[in-house]
């Protein structure tokens, strides 16, 4: 709703106290960066990907970008900025293809980040680092997380948990865990999990 690929049929999305509807397709792309559970990478190096975040952006901003994104161990491996990915990142892991898509989100250095399963192909050492930059980077923008791994969301300033298509609950972890509603018997269920899993 907020990039308007749908528009709401009830009430009102304001960014800045103005209605979605009456930004221009431009203003909205410079508003927003996502970062979708299926990466998109295009065939070319790098930098050239990268550059779709920041098209001016320096090698030392992209180098720096990666480092934040876990993504330096990537842009090595393939052999620096120059590195190729080929057609849809098919030489590169998941996990890869989400940190750099992340490094390209970096460096667009929009005010709202949209996370959606944005750490799903990640190694867990490498969900807990993302998931530092992305806590810090809340300090300065919006960042919205969609997430199905409730213990990515503890920190939140505010969970909204869906049930159907409805919001049935909203508050902090804390709030949730104290409400024994939906919200608490999935972190439970999770938890136990991956306690039974680990």
């Amino acid at each position: 709703l907020i990039p308007r690929y749908y528009d709401a049929t009830q009430g009102k999305i304001l960014i800045d106290g103005k209605n979605v509807k009456n930004y221009t397709k431009k203003e909205l792309q410079r508003q927003v960066a996502m970062v979708l559970q299926k990466a998109v990478l295009f065939q070319g190096s790098i930098a050239e990907n990268l550059k779709w975040g920041k098209r001016d952006a320096t090698e030392a901003e992209m180098q720096e970008a990666a480092e934040i994104a876990q993504a330096a161990d990537v842009v090595r491996v393939k052999g620096g900025l120059n590195g190729q990915i080929s057609q849809a990142g098919k030489n590169l892991s998941g996990g890869q293809r989400q940190r750099l898509v992340l490094a390209r989100a970096l460096l667009k250095n929009s005010p709202i980040y949209i996370m959606d399963e944005a750490t799903s192909n990640i190694d867990v050492e490498s969900e807990n680092k993302i998931m530092e930059v992305l806590y810090e980077l809340s300090k300065e923008k919006l960042v919205l997380c969609i997430s199905h791994r409730l213990a990515n969301l503890i920190n939140a300033d505010q969970i909204y948990c869906l049930k159907d298509g409805n919001i049935v609950e909203s508050g902090t972890h804390e709030e949730l865990i104290q409400q024994d509603g939906v919200y608490c018997d999935l972190f439970n269920a999770q938890k136990e999990l991956e306690r039974y899993g680990g």
